[in-house]
This record gives C-alpha cells, sequence and structure tokens, in this order.
C-alpha cells in the first residue's frame, strides 16, 4: 500500500501556526505533506488569501499521519 503523499508549494497556515519566537513558527497538518527546505515559500492565512509573507522552512517531520513544519519568517507583508 501506497503513502499517500502531497507536495506544497505554499505554506497555508488556516490561522494555525503557533510563534515559538520571534520569527520562528509550527504549524502542524494532518496528513503527509512534502515542502522544499531551504527554498523561499510564500505564506498565506488561506489558499485564496493574500501573501502574508515569505518563509524558509527549517524543519520537517512525519509522525502519526501529521506532518510538523517549523519555518522562519523572512518577510512580512502585512501586520498580524
Amino acid at each position: 500500500m501506497g503513502m499517500p503523499i502531497e507536495l506544497q508549494t505554499l505554506i497555508i497556515t488556516e490561522g494555525k501556526a503557533e510563534r515559538l519566537e520571534q520569527n520562528l513558527f509550527v504549524l502542524k497538518q494532518a496528513g503527509y505533506f512534502l515542502y522544499p527546505l531551504d527554498t523561499s515559500l510564500e505564506v498565506r492565512k488561506a489558499i485564496e488569501g493574500e501573501s502574508t509573507g515569505i518563509a524558509f522552512i527549517k524543519k520537517l517531520e512525519w509522525e502519526q499521519n501529521t506532518t510538523t513544519i517549523r519555518y522562519e519568517l523572512v518577510s512580512l507583508n502585512t501586520p498580524n
């Protein structure tokens, strides 16, 4: 049986990202998602929403049908 996985080119937070410190955030998602590392990615609150900033993913973990990413926000387009 294969593992269902999606390749993501945007970080969609749906308001669920948690701030760990200054510009470092963590986001947990149900399912398995693959994100490019060390590449700038657009951050949005919703798929059809406006860009809120640019981030670099620092860590990606898969465990028990959950994807967890830690990302550093390097550019902010709108206030939080």
